[in-house]
């Protein structure tokens, strides 16, 4: 595959160049027939010519690589010409020296296509030590870049350590200042603690001696505590007593007053129902004298009527039907002033 591609590109570089050259589709093509016959060695195909030129029909490299053969059997023949020469003889002779320039060609084509695979063989073996040289070259890249960076790593890993050492060193030395430091405080403490124990041991002599004395005092505020206890004690029964005796009365005082709270409730309750009765009566006593009220504004508006009507009788003659009228009403009046009284 590695030999192929090379002639592969090259042939397209020459096509494009071919391309830009010829512009006419046919002498295009009839050129691209000419460079994979004699410069690649390769037998032109009218398939092969379209992939590769990519212009007009198929019909036209189908033509154009007939045109092609023929021009090249064409000149492949060779004339021999000689006045002296039959005819006949002259057509042998050139089919001849024909056969033989064509023999000779396709011998030497053999030995070049000999030699171009001998130099393909070389130029791959050649491509395949490169290769090989590169590749190792790749290897020893990259084992030197992992050694380089395996160096960089220990490099950084060696000052991450000297600085390690260095931050211990001073850890450590700081340590021993501070162990140093607390020796001299433990020091000075077992100093104040012999102290203190000596101090505690006197304090400690005083108040067992205090506690003695307390505990007198605490016998004697006992008794004394007892004695009070008893008179408090005493004290409470008088207490009580007196307070059964109290209670006893409250409660017979309260019965009372319970008794005279339920007779007072049940005078209450007869007063208000004598009150509700009253005022049932007096209610009926209104409304009956409202009655009475509205009758006598009646008849006293009727008694004005009559008076009224008697003056404007006496100012005019009167008949004798209006006389005996007047006759009958008098008494009704007379009634109803009686009434009113």
């Amino acid at each position: 595959m590695s030999d192929v591609l090379p002639d592969e590109a090259r042939l397209a570089a020459e096509i494009e160049r071919l391309k830009v050259a010829f512009p006419k589709t046919r002498e295009l093509y009839r050129e691209v027939c000419a460079l994979l016959f004699f410069r690649f060695g390769m037998t032109p195909t009218a398939n092969r010519l379209y992939q590769l030129v990519r212009r007009g029909s198929m019909s036209t490299p189908t033509q154009v690589l007939s045109e092609f053969w023929a021009e090249l059997r064409e000149k492949s023949r060779v004339r021999i010409e000689h006045p002296d020469l039959p005819v006949d003889l002259q057509a042998v002779a050139g089919e001849l020296v024909a056969t033989l320039w064509t023999r000779s060609t396709a011998s030497a084509q053999a030995a070049l296509e000999a030699l171009r695979v001998e130099v393909e063989a070389e130029r791959a073996a050649a491509q395949d030590a490169v290769n090989s040289l590169q590749a190792n070259l790749a290897r020893t890249e990259t084992a030197l870049e992992q050694r380089t960076a395996a160096l960089l790593a220990a490099q950084v890993r060696i000052q991450e350590l000297e600085q390690a050492q260095a931050a211990g060193v001073a850890t450590r030395q700081a340590l021993e200042a501070e162990i140093a430091r607390q020796q001299h405080e433990i020091g000075a403490r077992d100093q104040a603690l012999a102290q203190a124990r000596a101090d505690f041991s006197g304090e400690l002599e005083k108040l067992r001696d205090s506690a003695g004395l307390a505990e007198e005092r605490l016998r004697a505020a006992e008794k004394r505590a007892l004695l009070e206890i008893e008179r408090e004690r005493t004290a409470s029964a008088r207490l009580q007593k007196e307070l059964d005796a109290a209670t006893s009365k409250a409660e017979q005082g309260d019965t009372r007053h319970r008794e005279e709270i339920q007779a007072l409730q049940i005078q209450l309750g007869d007063v208000r129902h004598h009150a509700g009765v009253v005022q049932g009566n007096l209610e009926a006593l209104r409304s009956s004298n409202a009655a009475h009220a509205n009758e006598l504004d009646r008849l006293r508006l009727q008694l004005a009527t009559a008076k009224l009507n008697q003056t404007s009788t006496q100012k005019r003659p009167r008949s004798s039907g209006e006389i005996r009228s007047t006759a009958r009403a008098a008494p009704k009046v007379s009634m109803r002033k009686r009434v009113a009284r």
